[in-house]
Order: structure tokens, then C-alpha cells, then sequence
């Protein structure tokens, strides 16, 4: 499905959340007694809402805020948001003391140095999983 179709969806069901019906003049009331920049016209809001287009970033968080919603989640979709705490999951749970300080030691390196020690690290994870020297990894 397209994006904007997929923005406008969310809105929708965000506004809906909220206790408002999801109709274009409800939204830019709401929206523009809200927002501090240069108010949003009947036209922009109804695109929004049909799918036709996506607010910029600064519009996207006063919506965001007014409709109680994360802003990554309106924008992106719950898929999203799990995606990212899966992974920062896995970082939480799989880095112990000792990766930490490596981490922080490597960190401080120059960037050269950072940059060879980066591929030492690629060069043993690919011959771990079976792949060759050289190969990136997924290749």
C-alpha cells in the first residue's frame, strides 16, 4: 500500500482514538489552534486525510501531540516502533560489561583506526558464519 494511503489511515484511526470524527474541519480547528507556524490550510488537511500527501516533520509532531500518538507510530506505523525496541533489545540484553567498555575504548580511536578495527571484526564474523574474507556480510 502507498505510503500517504497508509499516513491516512492512521490519522484517521488517531483522530477517531481521540474522540473526534475524522473529518477535515475538525482536524484543522484542532490543528491550527495548535500549531505556531503559519496555519495549514482546509485543502492540506483534507489531503492528509484522503491519502494525498504527508505533513512535514514540525506539523507531523503538533499532530502527533494533539492526538495523544507517538509521532514515529502516526508517521510509520506500530511495526516500526517494535522494530526499533526489538533491536534496541537485543542490544540491552546482549551487551555486557565488557562490550561496553570495547565499545567505548573503540569509540575513542581515530577514525582510522576505528575503520581497520571494523574490518578485523566483519573479516571474523563472516568466516564464523561461513562466508569468505572480503565478502560483505549478507553477500
Amino acid at each position: 500500500m502507498d505510503q500517504k494511503l497508509e499516513f491516512a489511515e492512521r490519522l484517521q484511526a488517531a483522530m477517531r482514538a481521540a474522540g473526534l470524527e475524522p473529518r477535515p474541519a475538525v482536524l484543522l480547528n484542532l490543528f491550527n489552534t495548535h500549531y505556531w507556524g503559519r496555519s495549514v490550510t482546509f485543502q492540506a488537511v483534507s489531503r492528509w486525510l484522503r491519502g494525498e500527501s504527508i505533513p512535514g516533520q514540525d506539523k507531523l509532531i503538533v499532530l502527533a501531540e494533539v492526538l495523544k500518538i507517538e509521532p514515529e507510530v502516526l508517521r510509520f506505523g506500530e511495526a516500526v516502533r517494535q522494530s526499533v525496541q526489538k533491536h534496541r533489545q537485543r542490544w540491552d540484553e546482549g551487551v555486557g560489561y565488557l562490550e561496553r567498555e570495547t565499545f567505548d575504548a573503540f569509540l575513542q580511536l581515530p577514525a582510522p583506526q576505528r575503520k581497520l578495527i571494523r574490518e578485523v571484526i566483519l573479516t571474523f564474523a563472516q568466516v564464523h558464519q561461513g562466508g569468505s574474507p572480503g565478502q560483505a556480510p549478507g553477500e
